[in-house]
């Protein structure tokens, strides 16, 4: 049996996986925001409570929203920033009595996928979260590729290419650089970039829902702005890497409309004659990173 762990920001999924793959505990409780050591007592507890469920002990696979680095060992890149410098590679196995391993959330995200999902069968995915933040994983032949500095995928953290004076002019993101693609591709990113227009403080899904409605046409052009930097992000992207399939999950996976239109936008910014590279929706939605972080110790 194989437990994965989800440990995000605003909450903490568990799930124990057969040997098949299928599905055998799931569980979610609520993160300890700003707690580190309330935060490692929820994930053992969660471990524990799925193992009391299931009837057994289970390897343990856990995806943070950030990094372990390899010069320190501590937590870097969390957007979950009260993890940041502790050194939770240490700290979980301890308290768990055995080996744990981590991996970045949207590594585990890819693997998902990569595994048994909608990257099922590619020799190269790129895994894409696109929701609070902008994440990003690679994973080559199975494999997650981590990186010399565990950063492999960071994408969200590359200026976003090509960008016009006005997307220069966005102040700083929560990393300290400026213009990150994060910025923009964000759902906070979406509802700035309508708001900017003159619309109302609203999430990304009912910016999305009202552009397709058509009418409200803030809507409608930061829909298309949207769509033409996530064509020019991943158009670098793609120049890189040269993935068979990027799968895009998160909140803003779900609208239908960038599967038809960043694909026809993207092609001028690929150095290429024709662009072969799909996009493709994550198979397992939400599942994935929890599923992943479970794949760990399969692959790794």
């Amino acid at each position: 049996m194989r437990i994965g762990i989800d440990l995000g920001g605003t909450k903490i999924e568990g799930v124990a996986l057969g040997d098949d793959g299928t599905e055998r505990v799931r569980r979610r409780i609520a993160s300890p925001r700003g707690d580190y050591g309330k935060t490692l007592d929820a994930v053992a507890g969660l471990v524990r409570d799925i193992e009391r469920d299931a009837g057994g002990q289970g390897s343990v696979g856990v995806g943070i929203p950030g990094i372990l680095s390899p010069a320190t060992g501590l937590v870097k890149n969390a957007n979950s920033t009260w993890l940041i410098g502790r050194p939770l590679g240490e700290d979980l196995p301890r308290l768990l009595g055995r080996p744990v391993r981590f991996a970045n959330d949207a590594n585990c995200f890819a693997l998902s996928e990569a595994a048994d999902g909608a990257g099922a069968g590619a020799a190269v995915v790129f895994g894409v979260i696109v929701g609070t933040g902008c994440g990003g994983g690679v994973v080559v032949h199975g494999r997650v590729l981590t990186g010399a500095n565990a950063i492999a995928g960071e994408w969200g953290h590359n200026p976003l290419p090509s960008m016009s004076e006005s997307e220069r002019s966005v102040g700083a993101c929560y990393c300290g650089r400026h213009g990150c693609t994060e910025q923009f591709l964000s759902g906070p990113g979406l509802s700035r970039e309508y708001a900017s227009r003159g619309g109302a403080a609203i999430d990304a899904r009912e910016i999305a829902e009202r552009a397709e409605r058509g009418g409200d046409a803030c809507a409608i052009r930061a829909m298309e702005d949207y769509e033409d930097r996530m064509a020019r992000a991943l158009g670098a992207v793609i120049n890189v890497l040269d993935p068979d399939v990027i799968v895009l999950g998160g909140g803003l996976s779900n609208i239908d409309r960038l599967y038809t239109n960043v694909p026809r936008i993207w092609a001028p910014y690929v150095f290429s004659d024709r662009v072969d590279t799909r996009l493709a929706r994550a198979a397992h939605g939400d599942s994935s990173g929890v599923r992943g972080a479970a794949w760990l110790w399969n692959t790794v």
